[in-house]
């Protein structure tokens, strides 16, 4: 890059004020080493006021697309050094003790005796060195914990009859990656929820389906997460939203990932998708919900396998058509610093309910599945207030507490699901 005719910090600035969102690139790492040397000679830098010194750095910042920390080094290093040189990694290297043979009389003795911890098998070094054997005498002062560095030998694994190579988990359901909705509705982020155990008996399981784009959200109930009740319980949640589903991530749970869930997927149009290892964050919104929605409703207490029809109904019928309908979800607008880092800001207008997302997208009409309308939505929105459907939902929700309010339950978990009624009660 020809930047000569800008010689003086006042230059710069009006460059830098001009130059906002522009992106250099192309450059190889000597050339930008090269570029800093001579626009650190050409504006003085080390001789600048701290003022001055920021549009200086701004603009290299700007031009070789190098992050702040990177710039403070080696602006150091030129000026400690008086250059900028490619820094050289320094390697340390060990005197090699143990010889291909000793790994290979490693992998003898292992075979002979099954592969004994390493203080056994140092034992044996040494009671062979005892007996004449020679070959031992530097095995015979091995450390245990290095035998089994010595193990990860690659002529250790050549000789060796008792060590097996660990194969990780493969299947073909589903592809590791995070989905992209491209603004559309019908990608879906599933998650389960445990309702607790009491005495090494299982409690009940929450499905949670929540759509990434609109926060459509639609919950079942199962007594079991087997593959059957799974298939039968996702295809009739599925069903439950308004649009076509386009997409269908999940954890790694053997729940989702089994052969009876990818049926629902054969015919192509959605696609299944499970999350990424060490990336907390690809199931980020439902995991939220996990905690805002189900847990806010039935709290961690034990709930037995055989409610989970009343509550499946209590869903169907009340739950989900409030959580749709009728409660608003923040919207946040996500702003991206200079840095590259993302914030999540909420206002006043960005809360809406998951129908009024939806009906406020370009054309909803088109993302309807078969038998849905918008006039239906509308109408179904129209039918209460908020106020209104939640008096009416509260006598059906204290119905349902009292039906799982079992004996002895009122006292488990510090009587958290008796405080709940209380609480729904004087609601």
């Amino acid at each position: 890059m020809d930047d000569s005719a800008i010689y003086t910090v006042a230059q710069l600035r009006r460059f830098l004020q001009a130059a906002k969102g522009w992106k250099f690139k192309g450059m190889s790492q000597a050339e930008k080493y090269a570029w800093i040397e001579g626009a650190v000679r050409r504006f003085n830098y080390f001789s600048l006021s701290k003022k001055d010194k920021k549009p200086v750095r701004e603009y290299i910042m700007l031009a070789t697309g190098f992050s702040r920390p990177q710039m403070n080094r080696l602006l150091n290093r030129n000026l400690y050094q008086g250059g900028i040189k490619p820094a050289r990694g320094r390697r340390n290297s060990f005197r090699t003790n143990y010889t291909r043979q000793d790994v290979e009389l490693l992998a003898e003795t292992d075979n002979l005796h099954g592969r004994l911890s390493g203080p056994a098998t140092s034992r044996i070094f040494e009671g062979e060195l005892a007996s004449g054997d020679q070959r031992y005498a530097r095995l015979a002062f091995i450390s245990p914990s290095h035998i089994y560095n010595l193990r990860e030998k690659p002529a250790y694994k050549a000789k060796a009859l008792t060590v097996s190579r660990t194969k990780s988990v493969q299947t073909s359901i589903g592809t590791r990656c995070k989905p992209h909705t491209g603004g559309h509705p019908g990608h879906l982020r599933v998650d389960t929820v445990h309702q607790g155990d009491l005495d090494g008996v299982k409690g009940v399981y929450h499905l949670n389906l929540v759509d990434e784009v609109t926060q459509w959200e639609v919950l079942a109930c199962v007594p079991e997460i087997n593959e059957l009740m799974m298939q039968a319980a996702l295809s009739q949640a599925m069903t439950a939203f308004p649009f076509r589903i386009r997409g269908f991530h999940s954890d790694n749970g053997g729940e989702y990932i089994n052969k009876k869930v990818a049926e629902l997927f054969s015919d192509g149009l959605a696609r299944q998708t499970k999350s990424r290892s060490g990336r907390t964050n690809d199931n980020a919104l439902v995991e939220g919900k996990n905690g805002s929605v189900v847990r806010k409703l039935m709290g961690h207490w034990h709930i037995e396998l055989g409610h989970a029809g009343a509550i499946n109904d209590f869903y169907v019928r009340w739950y989900n058509p409030y959580l749709n309908y009728h409660r608003p979800c923040g919207f946040a607008e996500v702003i991206v610093d200079e840095r590259g880092r993302r914030r999540r800001k909420y206002n006043h207008g960005d809360y809406q309910t998951p129908c009024e997302a939806f009906l406020r997208l370009d054309k909803p009409e088109q993302y309807l599945r078969d038998g849905a309308t918008l006039e239906g939505l509308r109408g179904t929105a129209a039918a209460h207030s908020a106020n209104g459907y939640a008096r009416l939902m509260q006598p059906e929700k204290e119905k349902l507490f009292r039906k799982v309010l079992s004996k002895g339950a009122a006292t488990q978990r510090n009587g958290g699901l008796a405080k709940e009624l209380r609480r729904s009660t004087v609601g």
